[in-house]
């Protein structure tokens, strides 16, 4: 048995060529070779949907909310600390933007890390710093100390968001694999929920330092149980020996797959879109229509809830019935529909208006994101069977690194205005739609994906 933790069950042979013939069915391999499978490549088994144990299913869930519970616990706290630590709005938003920065680059060198040594190893070692780093985000004296601090903390973060990824590509296949993600979402949403409530009430009893303790605790849980129940899922045999070079010609190898790309973009920016609204709400909500820290928290909450019950709907009903093209192309234009409202409304075209259309519009954009974000995820992954931390590295950069540059943007005309909030979530959605439809070409699928349900 490898590594420690509990095993996981295995499907039959019969399983397994089932959902290979899905994955050929979505993939180009005269147009790309280098994605094509082998059959001395492809892993011997997968694991089919169900068979995965439940706590390691949750464990995997909590894993892929490291990323709301370390931007989404501080939102309400934002305010705080601009105050506190006596500096503008956009400077402190750019803890979000370091952290953010810090998890795009850390999954470029923890996902080809986890491609040679395992999953294991990395992920243990990625969460023993994410707790330092972010013990001393709580004790930082200054501004600038915060943004360096919270830089090292999305660094060492970035691991368990790259190698959760990976772990479903170890396991899963072809729908299988999509209805899996959208499970993960049901999990992981839990946390953008009770993430900005849990910061709203430590804001009655602490200050904003207090949030930093509390995410300091949840990480020491996440490795305590990472190192009892999660199994090795990557053999030795499926391990690449190279070093730097052999990972840069993995993902050179993966980028000059022109879908993969579109896929890659798309998700990109449509985290882009989602994570305007992370930098931006706590100061639209609060500062622009006077909401309370833990009204604001509920809002985001609600917010959510719509996008868990959007990724169940995907998982249960759409995927297997509906082409997961399709699905992803509806989800991007409701997308550009919200985004239209909430720029009209901050422009005043409808006059003034209060804060319950403004948080409509939120939430259709942020339900909508549970359709677009699982099925862009198991649209790349699922042309890559080699590599599976390297295609999870380039996704995560990707969405992590526009969403970076996303953040300081909406902030750039002050905490009086909704305007830039808007103007980034369209620009992006639009530029993610553009990425879809020009790069990924959906028309052009083979009818065998069809009958697939892909």
């Amino acid at each position: 048995m490898p590594e420690g933790g509990a095993s996981i069950s295995h499907p039959t042979a019969n399983s397994t060529a089932k959902t290979d013939s899905t994955e050929e069915s979505t993939t180009n391999p005269a147009a790309n070779p280098a994605a094509r499978p082998t059959a001395s490549a492809a892993p011997p088994l997968r694991a089919t949907a169900g068979r995965t144990g439940l706590l390691v299913t949750f464990l995997l869930g909590g894993l892929t909310a490291t990323p709301p519970l370390a931007t989404d616990m501080y939102l309400p706290a934002l305010p705080e600390v601009t105050r506190s630590l006596q500096a503008s709005p956009a400077t402190v938003q750019l803890t979000l933007t370091t952290c953010l920065a810090g998890m795009a680059l850390g999954q470029l060198v923890v996902g080809p890390m986890s491609d040679r040594w395992g999953r294991r190893r990395p992920l243990l070692i990625g969460l023993a710093v994410y707790v330092v780093a972010t013990v001393l985000c709580a004790f930082a004296p200054s501004v600038g100390l915060l943004v360096a601090f919270r830089l090292l903390q999305g660094l060492a973060g970035a691991a368990a968001i790259v190698i959760a990824r990976a772990v479903v590509r170890d396991l899963y296949d072809g729908v299988a694999m999509a209805r899996f993600f959208s499970n993960l979402m049901l999990i992981s949403g839990l946390a953008p929920i009770m993430a900005p409530l849990i910061g709203g009430q430590i804001l009655r009893v602490t200050d904003w330092r207090g949030v930093f303790v509390v995410l300091a605790v949840l990480g020491v849980l996440l490795a305590a149980l990472v190192w009892v129940k999660l199994p090795e899922t990557l053999a030795p045999a499926d391990r690449h020996g190279g070093g730097f070079g052999a990972a840069l010609g993995s993902m050179r190898r993966l980028l000059a797959d022109r879908v993969f790309t579109g896929y890659m973009l798309t998700g990109g920016f449509a985290f882009a879109s989602l994570f305007a609204y992370v930098a931006a709400s706590p100061f639209v909500v609060q500062e622009i229509y006077g909401a309370s820290p833990q009204t604001f928290s509920l809002l985001f909450g609600l917010n959510s809830i719509g996008l868990m019950i959007m990724g169940q709907i995907n998982g249960k009903v759409l995927v297997g019935r509906v082409r997961l093209d399709r699905v992803l192309g509806f989800g991007l234009c409701v997308v550009v529909v919200a985004a239209v409202a909430l720029l009209l409304m901050s422009l005043g075209v409808f006059g003034e208006v209060g804060l319950v259309p403004v948080a409509a519009a939120l939430f259709v954009l942020m339900s909508a994101m549970g359709i677009t974000m699982p099925n862009t995820q198991t649209l790349a992954l699922v042309r890559t069977r080699q590599a599976a931390g390297a295609a999870s590295a380039l996704l995560g950069t990707a969405s992590f690194l526009v969403g970076a540059i996303a953040s300081p943007l909406v902030g750039i005309a002050g905490e009086d205005t909704a305007v830039p909030m808007a103007v980034v979530q369209l620009t992006a959605a639009l530029v993610a739609l553009a990425c879809f439809t020009g790069l990924c070409r959906p028309w052009q699928a083979r009818a065998s994906a069809e009958g697939e349900g892909f």
